[in-house]
């Protein structure tokens, strides 16, 4: 594995931003996130440039290098498409057996984690608390509350994302507002 000489970051740990010559950067907005949502006709009604959430990441090794590892930052802003919390589009690992770490740095939310075969669950996420995800699991994460939510994560270079699947069967739960909080609510 080659590491290209003088590849240093830094990452403001009190927001999460990251900056180097290195760092790249992804920003979906609602027109980015169709058919995402349980409520299509109300994500249509709302400012399509409308950000949801930028991604930073640092990738000092070719993606698909065995033994190499990535890092990022996930800025994931307020708001809601009907009662379903602003969320990431959420994927798979490629190499499925790939896990990765996420660590929140700011905010509220939920890290929906979804098994192979459905079953969904809720990890909590607020500043300081660290996420395993196991490799097998999908993953998603939605902001629950009223400032931006960042997180930190780390992932192997050669795991890649597989958007796919879950564009075409969703995930087992969303996490939505309901009576005044965020609730998991499971999908058939």
């Amino acid at each position: 594995m080659e590491i290209e000489p003088d590849c240093s970051i830094s990452v403001n740990l009190a927001s999460g931003l990251m900056s180097g010559r290195r760092v790249g950067e992804i920003v979906r907005t609602l027109a980015d996130l169709a058919g995402i949502f349980a409520d299509e006709q109300a994500r249509r009604s709302m400012p399509q440039e409308q950000p949801v959430y930028r991604v930073q990441s640092y990738t000092p090794v070719e993606e698909g290098v065995n033994g190499g590892l990535f890092w990022g930052v996930t800025f994931l802003y307020p708001g809601r498409v009907g009662d379903e919390y602003f969320m990431t589009k959420g994927h798979f690992h490629t190499i499925r057996n790939r896990a990765e770490y996420y660590v929140t740095v700011n905010g509220f939310g939920a890290l929906i984690l979804m098994e192979e075969d459905g079953s969904t669950r809720l990890d909590w996420m607020m500043p300081g608390t660290v996420h395993y995800i196991p490799g097998h699991t999908a993953h998603r994460v939605a902001n629950t509350g009223s400032t931006t939510l960042s997180f930190l994560a780390c992932w192997p270079s050669d795991a890649g994302h597989d958007y796919g699947v879950i564009a075409e069967h969703g995930f087992g739960g969303r996490v939505m507002c309901v009576n005044n909080a965020p609730a998991l609510v499971p999908q058939s």
